[in-house]
């Protein structure tokens, strides 16, 4: 456009006079009217309507999935926690804080969307929670672990606050740690 020696605002109207130009001598008259494809001519493309139909059918699928999708039980996803930190944990010493113990949680589901509901927990008895903490390069780390179902691994007349325990803690990631796991127990 330069070599023309035409200005700013004459070199954007001859762009825009070449770019109706090509258009015209691509597109049939027909398909484009006033730059508005018909819904006729869109039809008409067969490799647009199976994009289209594809689309639609994986954004339905993606709905249907988020309603329907099983509910995740909060207990078998801290199981498997427990179980992956006990296999993998690094040992490191630390002290039981406090055990505090909740009153049984009140029975009833919440429900979903389309009526279903959650799986609760076990309401059965009080939830046990232990508050410890540990230090790992420097670095105190207080957290608590629930231990309802684990009674097995625990003395809990023998539990009092300030007594030395092991934590087993993941060493990619130190602030996750358990004191008690299904075969294994850091309180002594």
């Amino acid at each position: 456009m330069q070599q023309w020696g035409l200005a700013w605002g004459e070199e954007v109207l001859v762009l825009r006079r070449e770019r109706v130009a090509f258009l015209a001598r691509t597109q049939s008259p027909h398909i484009w009217h006033y730059g508005v494809c018909s819904l006729k001519a869109l039809l008409a493309d067969w490799k647009l309507v199976l994009t289209m139909g594809g689309a639609a059918i994986a954004g339905l699928a993606m709905i249907a999935y988020a309603f329907f999708r099983p509910a995740v039980n909060p207990e078998d996803a801290e199981r498997k926690r427990r179980l992956h930190l006990n296999q993998i944990g690094r040992i490191a010493e630390g002290q039981v804080v406090e055990l505090v113990e909740h009153p049984p949680e009140a029975k009833g589901a919440r429900k979903r969307f389309f009526g279903r509901s959650a799986r609760p927990l076990d309401a059965g008895g009080p939830r046990h929670l232990v508050s410890y903490s540990y230090s790992i390069s420097g670095v105190t780390y207080q957290t608590a672990q629930d231990i309802t179902g684990l009674e097995g691994q625990i003395r809990f007349e023998r539990l009092v606050a300030g007594q030395p325990a092991s934590v087993k803690y993941d060493t990619a990631n130190p602030s996750d740690s358990i004191i008690v796991a299904d075969d294994w127990s850091g309180l002594r």
